[in-house]
């Protein structure tokens, strides 16, 4: 299996969304997996074997995408339509392409785990972020 094919205009909030914004530090998609930069406080894509702690923690799903300053909305919790085909009680975790997203079985040796959450149905994901700091 590979990371999720996500359809960024098929990214919908569900009903009980958590959800917060701020500005990217980069160009970002809808879909992808986002964390704050401590030093820029900007949005910038999270990847599962990069240098810091803080570029491996994922803390939302970018619900639009945008330019390097632009505002992006990014859900925290709740139930999101991913705009990628799901495996029903799957669990996805976060990738080793930056904002990508994985299922279990694409996690690679000395990646770090973060779950992402699992899936409801085979389109929306409900999102429960932890990140265990353990290397695979």
């Amino acid at each position: 299996m590979a990371d999720l094919v996500i359809t960024p205009e098929n990214v919908i909030a569900g009903a009980d969304a958590g959800t917060e914004t701020g500005a990217a530090g980069e160009t970002i998609i809808a879909g992808q997996q986002l964390y704050r930069s401590s030093a820029t406080k900007k949005l910038m894509k999270a990847d599962n074997n990069a240098a810091s702690v803080e570029a491996r923690t994922a803390i939302g799903t970018a619900l639009n995408g945008g330019a390097l300053d632009q505002p992006i909305k990014f859900q925290k919790s709740g139930d999101v339509n991913v705009g990628a085909i799901l495996t029903p009680g799957a669990t996805y975790f976060l990738s080793d392409t930056p904002g990508g997203i994985c299922p279990a079985a694409d996690l690679g040796a000395g990646e770090y785990v973060q779950l992402i959450g699992i899936a409801k149905s085979a389109s929306v994901l409900t999102l429960d972020y932890k990140y265990t700091g353990v290397s695979n």
